[in-house]
This record gives structure tokens, sequence and C-alpha cells, in this order.
């Protein structure tokens, strides 16, 4: 038996491959499906099912692409619907790969159709429970994600799913079993996981609030869904890409890898409808950028803050670092952003050279910002709310990226503001969304509220 975790970090997100007597399936594949082809070649195995523990809603599903080229089933819970074919499972249903039985658990909950996958092998070792996004190690799964596409159910109501899944199918299992859920700390599918990919149910049981035994059903529900930031603007469309299908990436692929030289670009450019994407390092975007280019790079939560930040129907041109062109298509296919229409050939050098014009941020060093630094002196914060309480700079506008799309920005165009997150990468991509979309005086705090808290702590300043 062979049982192998993918975990894609940049989307905190866990698949996973299994094997037995020649005989492969693969759980909540991502997009690209090679490494999954590969390791059933490794195995020397033929993979049978693709099974898929719900419609997510953060990333789109390989499942597709994976039975396009393998001819596997796929295998959904109870209460899918699908625009392509596939396996409406039912409760309990049991499915043998190779020695292995695997049972379909169905969960509703944070979705309705959510279902885990219970692996059993033909010795006595303990149990594996692939929850999906209905447990995670330290937290479960929000219930408010399926409310576009769910009609006639509130939150609360899957709430109350999702509490009654996790007492009569999860919580009665064996203490030894291993859970391996689809996310960890980073996803937005939950509100406090771990950064622990697995763990044992018992353990679980001891540290993870919503297996407390004592927790009543309405407490559960109040605390489940009280706090719960807006969900990210791409989650719709792309849970409704995973349940009525989408384009091959092959055809993505084939299409982004466009080159357009510097004129091209430009020409391309002129035409109403498209935006830059630059996804190279912040601290070298804002040395020269194209002028209305957003910099989101790819060294970071690259395919979420795009999710997040961008629209996923407007076609887009892309600025990379050289030989970063592939990535970034995938990357963005990842999520359903497959409207590239090409990329700058030679990068942001041949635009130089054929004597375009850039743009730059300016960017001040934390010693020379606390030497302005007044009453006075305005300054914008783009961490989310947990981290502003936790410590800010005195005066400080609050203004969090992960809700730049929901807020109304106003400043004084004249006034310098100085813009800081925790380390840099977030603060860029705010200023770059901001001045593409007017002229603001807007300076990058280098190294973030880290750098000045380090300041502030070697100084006794503030």
């Amino acid at each position: 038996m062979q049982i192998e975790q993918l975990y894609t970090n940049c989307l905190a997100q866990g698949a996973y491959f299994i094997a037995s007597n020649g005989e492969a399936a693969v759980i909540d594949p991502l997009r690209e499906t090679a490494a999954y082809l590969n390791l059933a070649v490794k195995a020397g195995a033929k993979i049978k099912y693709i099974f898929e523990t719900h419609f997510h809603a953060d990333f789109v599903s390989g499942h597709l692409d994976l039975a396009a080229a393998t001819g596997a089933r796929i295998i959904y819970g109870p209460g899918a619907n699908t625009g392509f074919s596939a396996y409406i499972g039912k409760d309990s249903e049991v499915f043998t790969l190779g020695d292995l039985k695997i049972t379909l658990l169905h969960t509703p909950g944070h979705t309705p159709e959510s279902s885990c996958y219970l692996l059993e092998g033909p010795d006595n070792s303990p149990a594996t429970l692939f929850t999906g996004d209905t447990l995670f190690i330290g937290d479960v799964g929000r219930p408010d994600l399926a409310q576009e596409t769910v009609r006639g159910l509130t939150k609360e109501d899957l709430a109350g799913m999702l509490y009654d899944s996790l007492r009569e199918k999860i919580m009665p299992l064996p203490d030894n079993t291993i859970i391996y859920p689809a996310h960890g700390a980073g996803s937005a599918c939950g509100k406090n996981m771990s950064k622990a990919t697995f763990d044992t149910l018992g353990n679980q049981k001891q540290f993870n609030y919503a297996l407390d035994p004592n927790l009543s059903r309405d407490s559960f529900i109040k605390g489940i869904v009280a706090d719960l930031p807006p969900a990210p603007a791409y989650f719709p469309f792309n849970a409704k890409l995973n349940s009525q299908g989408y384009e091959h990436m092959d055809s993505v692929l084939t299409r982004g890898m466009n080159p357009l030289s510097p004129t091209g670009f430009q020409e391309r450019l002129n035409r109403a409808g498209v935006l830059i994407l630059d996804s190279r390092d912040p601290e070298i975007f804002t040395k020269g950028y194209i002028p209305g280019a957003v910099n989101i790079s790819l060294n970071g939560s690259f395919a979420p803050w795009v999710g997040a930040l961008l629209p996923h129907d407007t076609p887009i041109l892309l600025v990379t670092e050289i030989g970063k062109e592939q990535e970034t298509i995938i990357r963005l296919g990842r999520i359903g952003y497959d409207k590239i229409v090409g990329y700058l050939q030679g990068g942001i050098k041949a635009w130089i050279e054929k004597g375009f014009y850039t743009a730059n941020i300016p960017c001040i060093s934390v010693t020379d910002f606390y030497a302005l630094f007044n009453d006075s002196t305005k300054a914008i914060d783009v961490r989310n709310s947990i981290e502003f309480d936790q410590g800010h700079l005195p005066g400080a506008l609050q203004s969090s990226l992960n809700l730049f799309s929901n807020t109304e920005i106003v400043l004084d165009k004249k006034t310098p503001h100085y813009v800081y997150c925790a380390g840099g990468y977030r603060s860029v991509i705010y200023i770059s969304l901001l001045k593409s979309k007017t002229d603001v005086n807007l300076i990058n705090i280098d190294g973030g509220f880290n750098k000045l808290r380090e300041f502030q702590n070697s100084t006794r300043q503030l």
C-alpha cells in the first residue's frame, strides 16, 4: 500500500495518491496532472478512481483532465450535480482498490455533497480518513461557502449538518485513525486551522474545539458562523467550474504561452479591457514596471491573491521573470484564470531597451521613515484586522488588502501616504492596485511592520 500527500503551499492544499496491487486513486487533484501520472507509472498502477470530497471553491480541481488522460471514474458524494460524467456515490458505499477498501462517508456541512473517504488496508494498520474540508487539523470547514450555489439552505443550516456529520460519522472512528485534510493554515476555507497537514483523530479530539464532546449543537452553530470574513471573490466562480466543467489545461497553456515583443505587447495593451499582471518579486517590481501593472509575486500566495483581487473574466497580459512564464500560467490556471493572451518576451529589460516608459514605486527604509515620523504622518496598514489589533503604527489607517475589492479608498493625491504590511509582499500589491486606478502619492515601507517593530524594540522609540 502506498499513500502520498502532495501538498501545494501556495494554495495550502493537499491532494492524495493511493496505490495498491496495480490500482491507484487520486483524491482532490490539482489541475495539472503530471505529478499523479508520474506517481502511477512509478507505482506500476493504473488510476482507477478520482475521488472528490466536494465541489472546491478555492481551486480548480484536476478531475476532468485526469479522467481524460486515464479513463478513471470521477466519484462524488450524495447530492452532487455535475455537468459532466461522474459517479454519484451512496453513503457507506465501498470501493475496492487493489487490496484496499475505501468507504464513502457522506458528511454534509461545509457543502451539501461534502464527503470523506475512509481507507482500510488488508492488515491491522490504522485506518486513514481523507476529510476534505469537513475536518481540518485544529478546525472545520466554513459553512458559508456554498451559499452562491445552494438555494434554501442558510449557513446556520449547513453548520448544523456539519455538527451532526462530525459526531455521527467521524468521532466514532478509532482514535488512531489518521486524518488527512484538504487544507492547512493559509487557506480561506477555514478560520483557524493548524500548519500541520495530518494528525490522529485522537489528538484532534483533545485539541480541536469542534470535536469537544461537551459542545452543544447551538453553541457549535453560533461559534462557527461568527466573525466569518468575506469569501474571496473567485470562490463561486471556481465552484461552478468544478461542478460544470472547464477548458483543458493544455489548451490554456498553448494560448497563454504566446510571446509578445514590446511593440506587440504595447499594441495589445492599447486595446480596451485588458490588465497587466506582473509576477516578479516586489522589490524588483518597485524599481521599474509598466504603468498600470498590478504586482502579485509568484513567491507568495500568488493564486489566492489573484483570485481575491482581480476579475476572472478580463484578458491578462503577463510580465514575469524570464523562464517563469509557464509556471505563472499554470498557477493562474489552478484558480481558473485562463484568459492569458500572452507575455512580454524578454521581460521588463526588453521593454526598457525598446525605449518604452516605466514607472516606479518609491520605497523608504525604516530608519529614514522614523526620522520623519510625527503625528501628522499618514500611514496605511494593509494587514488584516487580527494583525492590526495585535500592534500597529500610532494613527495608521487600516485598509486591509483582503477587503480592497469591497472598499472605496479615497486619499488626498498630494499627501504622501506610507504603506506597510508585515514584510512587504501585500503592501506592494496594494500600492500597485491603487496606482492602477488613480494617481496617488504612495510610498512603500521596506520590510513592513516586522522591520518597524524591530526598530522600535532596538531604539525603544515608541
